[in-house]
């Protein structure tokens, strides 16, 4: 066994606090286990080992409803790219959300579930061929027009009887977002075109000359990720109806759809600020009336695109110690996980807060560093987390709020394998998406 001297700092131990990033449905255990959706972690991480994304089914049914609630009228579009799967398919379905995909690859799973066509926006940047003509032939509901190329590359593709909806995607110049990579909102960043340079209004120009086969529904905004004020929005929500009025002045055309994005922030570390989704609604609907009653227009359907604050405080990730060591003066405690299945740390700086379960400690909370298995020294969970001082292989670690932009960020690093994910409801645990095997590297691999 494996333990840890004392050290003159240390953090808090694990109290009620943290359970405020759990799911509402969390219990603690006897033994110093913790359930959820009334399932032992310590039984899941045994039946289907580890690393093991679990994910608390109600709370993403609960958190679909909260915004249902919060945007009465407005339609609610998942922001698959946070996590997809054909359960997630049916979960959003089921609440009432649409859905938001931005590749040929989402929506055919989405479609191929069950999901209505009609229901689903399709995003990107840089759209494929195969985008396209899978969104067109499937009859998505709307497309969002993201460069002065999509156009007429959309407008072939449809021939001269098409028909679709679409959206222009504008940058309004407005930086908000927990990290440079994550703010969309900008004028110097890869989406939107630009109201400031004419971008967006020689687009909007060119779709209209296009009608009736590119109808133009509306104009689309999104700011970047972790955004914990509802300022940003207000201000966006300004911007854009201003150039809505524009476009009514210029071309006669008033437009009947804004769509603000999504982005909304969650906590990852006890006290952590959480954007308040019902305090964004009032704000949002307040700008967006106040604006259009300045400008003598029609208030436009709203539309809103959620999906790290739908998904991620619903997830939990579970991982085994492997190894526990002294280097200098850190500690690091190695698992059989890391930025293979969570490449967020690494690309973003994001740190987690994990506990262990399974077992109640018998040493008091030392600072550790949390390090995956793989061979990069980036490969970091949680610097400073607050861990037991007997901590040891084999011991279970939950890291909580991990219900986002894991497995669909997860890569084949090292030929590890990517996790499952378990549903867990009602006391019950079931399989969503299977482990990933060294059989299917070898499937893949057709060559010699």
């Amino acid at each position: 066994m494996t333990t840890l001297d004392t050290p003159a700092a240390q953090p808090a131990a694990p109290d009620e606090r943290d359970l405020a990033l759990w799911p509402a449905s969390t219990g603690k255990l006897p033994g110093g286990d913790l359930s959820v959706g009334g399932v032992p972690l310590a039984a899941v991480a045994d039946r289907f080992g580890t690393p093991v994304y679990v994910l608390d089914e109600e709370e993403v049914r609960a958190r679909c409803r909260l915004y249902r609630h919060a945007f009465p009228g407005a339609e609610v579009f998942y922001a698959a790219k946070a996590f997809l799967s054909r359960a997630m398919v049916h979960w959003a379905d089921e609440e009432g959300l649409g859905l938001d995909v931005c590749s040929a690859g989402e929506l055919e799973l989405a479609v191929t579930a069950g999901f209505p066509p009609e229901n689903i926006v399709l995003h990107g940047n840089a759209k494929s061929p195969q985008d396209l003509d899978t969104a067109l032939r499937l009859g998505v509901g709307r497309i969002v027009i993201d460069s002065p190329s999509e156009i007429a590359r959309l407008a072939a593709a449809l021939g001269p009887d098409g028909r679709q909806k679409v959206m222009v995607r504008v940058a309004p110049g407005i930086s908000a977002g927990g990290h440079e990579k994550i703010r969309t909102g900008t004028e110097d960043q890869k989406f939107g075109l630009a109201i400031s340079d004419g971008s967006a209004q020689h687009a909007i120009a060119r779709l209209l000359d296009r009608r009736p086969r590119l109808e133009l529904t509306g104009l689309h905004c999104h700011l970047g990720s972790q955004i914990a004020s509802v300022k940003p929005y207000a201000t966006a929500v300004r911007r854009m109806v201003g150039l809505m009025a524009r476009i009514r002045d210029s071309h006669g055309v008033t437009l009947p759809e804004l769509d603000i994005g999504g982005g909304h922030a969650i906590a990852y570390h006890p006290g952590e600020r959480a954007l308040d989704i019902t305090a964004l609604a009032r704000t949002v609907r307040t700008a967006l009336e106040d604006g259009c009653a300045a400008a003598r227009l029609p208030v436009p359907r709203l539309l809103v695109e959620p999906g790290r604050a739908v998904v991620g405080p619903a997830g939990i990730a579970l991982y085994r110690v492997l190894a526990v060591k002294r280097t200098g003066e850190q500690v690091f405690v190695a698992v059989d996980g890391g930025m293979s299945d969570n490449p967020r740390p690494a690309l973003y700086g994001v740190r987690y807060t994990p506990r262990l379960v399974g077992r109640r400690p018998t040493a008091a909370p030392r600072p550790v560093t949390v390090v995956g298995r793989h061979c990069e020294a980036g490969d970091v969970l949680a610097a400073g987390a607050g861990l037991p001082g007997d901590i040891r292989p084999g011991d279970l670690l939950a890291l909580p709020a991990a219900g986002a932009y894991h497995l669909s960020m997860a890569s084949g690093y090292n030929l590890v394998g990517r996790p499952p994910v378990v549903a867990v409801t009602e006391g019950h645990a079931r399989l969503l998406v299977r482990r990933e095997s060294l059989a299917d590297f070898r499937t893949r691999d057709v060559g010699l």
